[in-house]
């Protein structure tokens, strides 16, 4: 009978990977213990202590004793309405795989809403990256961070302390973005990406027009609905991240505009993703499609049927 294997035996973990691991962990139970990560890490708790006061001071987690919560706002507390409250997990769950599609950008803009915070949350610093946003609680995250934030200005939305109005949208004319990250209060494949108002859709229009690739990152809630406000046609997108709540009939309608599919299912890493006949197509032609291609995490991969 072989002799079960120690903590100590295991391969070590890197840093990178624990913090990684940590994160992970925070985002699907908000609340993590030191004891609990170093036995199934492998490591110490004084190394794991070590991580989360490292993780701390970046603004992703807040220490506690024996342990670390979720980082809420460091000095006020933004976005609390009732959006802010809905499908949280689904939410950090779609902010943390949508950190990895900056990996690489030099300039990329990050849109409103609570999904988009998410992904402020968990974005680790990137030397040379300026991020440009209409949100307050966006830059508000990012701005303690070593990357440069720019808050586009104009006047601001009282509930959701977003940046709307012609000095916001002059703002905006003065960049190129590699890539936009936004939200949407809706998504369909007839009507595209909706907004709750015109000032916000506006704000998101010129983002999107400036923009080599856009990303769209939205709970299941949001897939099948529009609002009264339209942003741009689902042609327009590139990636979609949702979770797997979204409704598979909507999903297959928004595949076949040629929008690639990300369902982020679980903080351990698994996720689905789609092929989209856009995509498919590009590659049939022999065309390089790395381009738009984000890291796969690895997990189980399979292709919704059409």
């Amino acid at each position: 009978m072989s002799e079960p294997v120690s903590p100590r035996s295991r391969p070590p973990v890197y840093a990178v990977d624990r913090r990684h691991r940590i994160l992970e962990r925070v985002a699907a139970e908000q609340t993590i213990h030191v004891a609990e990560l170093a036995v199934e890490l492998g490591v110490s708790e004084m190394t794991i202590r070590r991580d989360i006061r490292r993780l701390g001071r970046d603004g992703f987690v807040r220490p506690t004793y024996g342990g670390a919560t979720a980082h809420i706002t460091r000095s006020f507390d933004v976005a609390f309405n009732a959006r802010a409250l809905e499908h949280p997990r689904a939410k950090r769950l779609i902010g943390m795989r949508a950190t990895q599609e900056l990996a690489g950008a030099h300039t990329a803009f990050i849109g409103i809403g609570t999904t988009a915070e998410q992904l402020a949350r968990y974005l680790h610093p990137q030397e040379g990256l300026t991020v440009v946003t209409a949100s307050i609680p966006t830059a508000s995250l990012l701005g303690t961070r070593p990357l440069r934030v720019v808050l586009v200005g104009g006047d601001v939305l009282r509930d959701e302390l977003t940046c709307v109005g012609p000095v916001a949208v002059a703002t905006l004319e003065r960049y190129h973005f590699d890539v936009a990250v936004v939200g949407a209060a809706g998504l369909t494949a007839r009507w595209g990406i909706t907004e709750l108002n015109e000032g916000e859709a506006e704000v998101q229009r010129r983002a999107l027009a400036r923009a080599d690739r856009v990303v769209v990152i939205a709970d299941g809630s949001k897939i099948g609905t529009a609002t009264s406000a339209v942003v741009a046609p689902a042609s327009r997108i590139d990636r979609l991240i949702t979770d797997e709540s979204a409704a598979s009939a909507e999903l297959e309608a928004l595949s076949a505009v040629g929008i690639e599919m990300v369902i982020a299912r679980r903080a351990d890493g698994q996720e689905t993703r789609v092929a989209s006949p856009r995509t498919s197509t590009r590659a049939g032609a022999g065309r390089r499609t790395t381009r738009h291609q984000a890291p796969v995490t690895p997990g189980r991969t399979r292709r919704m049927s059409r």
